[in-house]
């Protein structure tokens, strides 16, 4: 931990937009959402989370305030603020951001069917807030967008923004469950409304190498993805659960425990391949 401490991460030339999708539940999406954000403020780079979760739990885990009728990603989706007006710094860190999410935010697939450039409603407010975000003088280096755990329009609209996906993929039975629906939403996306977004990271999640299941997983995963799929593994670790429930991610919560060190390990590789 002492050496990813003080380890130098890599500062990418342009800001990475990365978009965190499973539509499967229960794969450790938002954490790791979180956790690897957390770790690349720690790594001492300027980040920011877009929570478009209506569930809030990125923004729980990062300590921002998101109680309903709190200046949310809502009023951004609807076009009612522009995103750098909802945006809360997270108190565990220097240089992360948040953008939350409330209650609210639940009835914005229903509310958006009919709106104007549905599908590129967080692309225009994000382009917005990178451009105000330099004009202060701050070079975002990585925006995190957490996702709902389904493919309707608040993940479209994620797609839409990101240059890259990242895939958090549970090493246990049927892991690569419904992995062929998210591709194929993702191809959609592709030749329609963004050229630009690829997947770029495979998160292999709640590992447990005392098993010969999450060995297997892990293999089959890496033989389907042998580039995307970062080498460390993210452990089982009590550390990661109980976290949240304090309003920390596991690297303030417990940075000396198996699940900080391992997304302490998993950020520093994913920060090494910028270009």
């Amino acid at each position: 931990m002492t050496k990813l401490k003080d380890a130098q991460f890599k500062v990418p030339r342009e800001t990475r937009i990365f978009t965190v999708a499973n539509q499967k539940g229960g794969v450790g999406k938002t954490t790791s959402a979180v956790n690897i954000a957390a770790a690349l403020a720690n790594g001492g780079l300027n980040i920011l989370v877009i929570d478009a979760d209506p569930q809030g739990n990125a923004s729980t885990a990062l300590g921002v305030e998101h109680a309903s009728g709190t200046p949310s990603f809502y009023e951004v989706i609807m076009g009612k603020m522009p995103l750098v007006d909802v945006v809360a710094p997270a108190p565990e860190f220097d240089s992360l951001f948040v953008a939350p999410s409330t209650i609210d935010l639940s009835s914005a697939e229903i509310e958006l069917v009919s709106e104007d450039r549905r599908e590129y409603r967080l692309r225009d407010a994000l382009d917005s807030a990178l451009e105000e975000f330099a004009s202060r003088g701050v070079q975002l280096h990585y925006v995190i967008i957490d996702c709902p755990p389904s493919l309707g329009l608040l993940t479209l609209n994620a797609l839409v923004a990101a240059r890259e996906v990242l895939i958090p993929i549970q090493t246990e039975y049927y892991a690569l469950e419904g992995l062929t629906q998210l591709m194929k939403s993702i191809q959609s996306v592709q030749a329609s409304l963004n050229q630009g977004v690829a997947i770029s990271t495979i998160l292999l999640t709640m590992f447990d190498k005392r098993t010969n299941l999450a060995q297997d997983v892990a293999a089959e995963v890496r033989s389907y993805f042998p580039d995307e799929t970062l080498s460390v593994e993210i452990p089982r670790n009590i550390r990661i659960s109980e976290a949240p429930s304090f309003h920390q991610t596991v690297i303030t919560y417990d940075p000396r425990s198996s699940g900080a060190v391992a997304y302490m390990a998993a950020a520093f590789e994913l920060a090494g391949r910028a270009q």
